[in-house]
């Protein structure tokens, strides 16, 4: 039996879990969002600048839940600047969570940026300075680095919580890329249900519909391997009628299979969107509450 089943549950509250989830749709709406930006065509802006504004939305509200979670919120800035070495920055290369703090405010203040340049481009901002920013070179420059940080921050969560030493996020390498896939298609998710508001044309809905299916596979596959991969800590998982029917039902056949179904026989991709969103915050909640009903477990088992 693994010796994570012997370790110390973290206790993370709700604030985490929405963390993640959140996370996920925001890095996964700005790289969506910058591949229409470099590649896309002129119809293709509407679903371009409602991933930016998801985007930024999203960052904001990561760092209010990260704040609030640490229990002193005036304190989180010690975990960017050394407050006995004030104004020496904070970072150390070898702690995940140092990285993630890092990660979130750069991945915030590029899709703010983002952001404020599309309300430039729709006349909400008189400011040169930002609508050319958003065009040019220098617009393709910072659409890409948003994307480069919304897609570390989607895989980011699920390698912070692998580098742990608990039961299911220890045992399994897959975690990262499982979240990353997650992130990809809840963001695509985002996109279908709000980009239509926004004027989005058939032609975009339909390329994101496309993107979603690919990202629900992918997902699917990296599921199964991250689950093979768990050895005897699946067993424990999948057999209990509480995390693991969430896993099966509401993960694999609400969040993934039945969207897939939607999408093949093209019904209203608004449902299909719903659907994957539900999955993709069953996915976090399933993940983050069996490791600590582990705990549970192996006191019923007397080891």
């Amino acid at each position: 039996m693994s010796d994570t089943f012997f370790s110390g549950a973290p206790h993370w509250t709700w604030f985490i879990i929405l963390y993640f989830f959140v996370g996920g749709i925001a890095g996964g709406a700005c790289f969506l969002a910058a591949i229409l930006d470099w590649f896309g065509r002129t119809e293709d802006r509407p679903v371009v600048r409602t991933g930016y504004y998801v985007a930024a939305w999203g960052a904001i509200l990561c760092g209010l839940l990260l704040t609030v979670d640490l229990g002193q919120p005036l304190r989180f800035w010690h975990m960017l600047v050394q407050s006995h070495n004030f104004p020496t920055i904070m970072f150390k290369a070898w702690s995940p969570i140092s990285f993630g703090a890092w990660v979130v405010l750069s991945f915030g203040a590029f899709s703010v940026l983002s952001a404020l340049g599309v309300m430039a481009e729709e006349g909400r901002i008189a400011s040169p300075a930002l609508r050319a920013m958003h065009r040019g070179a220098l617009g393709k420059l910072v659409a890409g680095i948003s994307a480069l940080l919304g897609f570390s921050l989607a895989g980011y969560t699920g390698i912070l919580l692998s580098v742990t030493n608990r039961p299911i996020w220890a045992d399994s390498p897959w975690l990262g890329a499982l979240f990353l896939a997650s992130g990809a298609s809840t963001g695509a998710a985002t996109l279908i249900l709000l980009a239509p508001g926004r004027g989005a044309t058939e032609r975009s809905l339909a390329w994101l519909s496309s993107f979603d299916t690919q990202a629900l596979v992918v997902e699917l596959l990296i599921l199964v391997a991250f689950i093979v991969s768990l050895g005897s800590v699946n067993r424990v998982w999948l057999s209990s009628w509480g995390w693991g029917l969430v896993l099966l039902v509401g993960v694999v056949g609400l969040g993934i299979l039945a969207p897939l179904r939607l999408h093949a026989r093209r019904q209203p991709v608004a449902n299909a969107a719903r659907l994957v969103l539900l999955g993709g915050f069953l996915l976090r909640l399933a993940t983050m509450f069996a490791s600590e009903g582990i705990e549970r477990y192996r006191v019923a088992a007397g080891m």
